[in-house]
């Protein structure tokens, strides 16, 4: 077999085997065939395409590159959810706790975040004494006793797909479904869990624009997921302005522990509540949907969600303390609104550089992250405003942020028409 074979053979659309996928696979991760023939593989690839069978085989080759995790000394049906990223998204803090306390078992493994904030390992260390670095046997044992464990992934898990990631993200080959989805889908399943749903985000601040876009996508992942034996579902959610209020590390650990007390953003609860019945019920915790939904609901107003994320938090040597005195800045600056009218958009992206730029996420690898600044939104689409009124606040620690101001103004568009608050669920996706 030679490689330069098959990248002509895909060039000219026609589909590789599963034997000619792990064959590519396999020696470039042993540094055998070089970067520049791999990236024209992915150019091909990217043009081409692949076939739901390529994808599955090329899912398959990146898992087995490298360590898979076995939860099966984990009790029960494992879940897990994956988000594709993207601005305020705090939602794996909300949900592992309350579906952890309708008893199913949230086994996840988390990277960290590179751009607009911190990912969840990030958020979470910005809780003192909170470590994400547990030895696999303790990460076992802690599911197995609260029901929940978060980890950073271990260094060997899909070799394979961070050297393709790395090799993409420089050829202008990021954008192609088949090498997302096997890149998700091969971490995820190297994770181990029984069950995974899937929140793929649509929007200025996420990494797929459009609908349609995203439905391919969700398809061809749950595709993989169902070849593999696992429950996949993905839902498909707005990510056009930032979700919920707070975008920032400490900032978005407050407004997890708000949700879990029944008290947070709309759009947040309804994602979560939405997401969490689904890991309930094809987890096999109730018979129905609907019991599920009331499951959900049943545990935050009881407080047993939040009190599975404060025995979460402590189990993994969290210390949380008083909670006003939680973020510490120099100063707290309001942004105003400079006209009357309706609030039409909220430009995610905008919102997250600006984030990123008072230190709230990362540039490069070597940034560090300042897990006390960020921006919280004091207005979303669709709320009426006056002239003067609080659009949003900073939280900072630097000097001269003019510029950075003027950037959060112009991410508000003000409208005089009224403007209809929508759903942050536009559809789910099962098969």
């Amino acid at each position: 077999m030679r490689m330069v074979d098959l990248i002509e053979k895909k060039r000219d659309g026609y589909e590789l085997t599963k034997e000619e996928i792990i064959f590519i696979i396999e020696n470039y991760t042993n540094k055998i065939i070089p970067d520049y023939q791999m990236s024209s593989l992915l150019m091909a690839i990217y043009f081409k395409g692949m076939t739901t069978e390529e994808s599955s085989a090329l899912t398959e080759a990146m898992l087995n590159s490298g360590d898979v995790i076995d939860l099966s000394v984990v009790h029960g049906i494992k879940v897990d959810k994956h988000s594709t990223g993207g601005v305020g998204d705090k939602t794996t803090l909300v949900l592992g706790p309350l579906v952890a306390s309708c008893g199913a078992k949230v086994a996840k493994l988390s990277g960290r975040g590179l751009g607009h904030t911190g990912g969840t390992l990030d958020k979470l260390e910005s809780i003192e004494g909170l470590s994400i670095d547990i030895e696999i046997e303790d990460f076992v044992k802690q599911v197995n006793e609260i029901g929940i464990a978060v980890a950073g992934q271990t260094a060997n898990l899909t070799p394979a797909d961070k050297l393709l990631y790395a090799l993409r993200d420089v050829t202008a080959t990021v954008p192609s479904i088949p090498l997302i989805a096997s890149s998700i889908m091969s971490k995820k399943l190297a994770s181990g869990s029984d069950v995974i749903v899937l929140d793929v985000k649509i929007g200025e601040g996420a990494f797929m624009k459009t609908i349609e876009d995203a439905r391919k996508l969700s398809k061809v992942m749950v595709g993989i997921g169902n070849s593999f034996g696992k429950k996949v579902v993905a839902f498909i959610t707005d990510m056009s302005q930032p979700l919920g209020y707070a975008v920032g590390n400490k900032l978005e650990v407050l407004e997890a522990i708000n949700t879990l007390k029944g008290d947070g953003p709309e759009d947040l609860t309804e994602l979560c509540n939405e997401i969490g019945a689904y890991m309930v019920y094809a987890g096999g915790i109730v018979s129905t949907l609907e019991e599920a939904k009331k499951l959900v609901d049943e545990k935050v107003t009881s407080g047993a969600a939040l009190d599975k994320q404060l025995e979460f938090i402590k189990a993994q040597g969290g210390i949380l303390g008083d909670l006003d005195d939680f973020i510490h800045v120099k100063e707290i600056i309001e942004v105003k609104a400079e006209a009357d009218g309706y609030i039409s958009d909220i430009d995610a992206l905008t919102i997250g550089v600006a984030a990123m730029k008072l230190g709230a996420g990362r540039e490069t690898k070597e940034d560090e992250i300042d897990p006390d600044v960020g921006i919280v939104l004091n207005k979303k689409v669709g709320d009426k405003v006056s002239k003067g009124d609080t659009l949003a606040i900073l939280y900072n620690n630097k000097d001269d942020i003019e510029s950075i101001i003027k950037e959060v103004i112009g991410a508000f568009i003000i409208t005089n028409e009224v403007v209809k608050k929508k759903s942050i669920i536009f559809e789910i996706i099962t098969e």
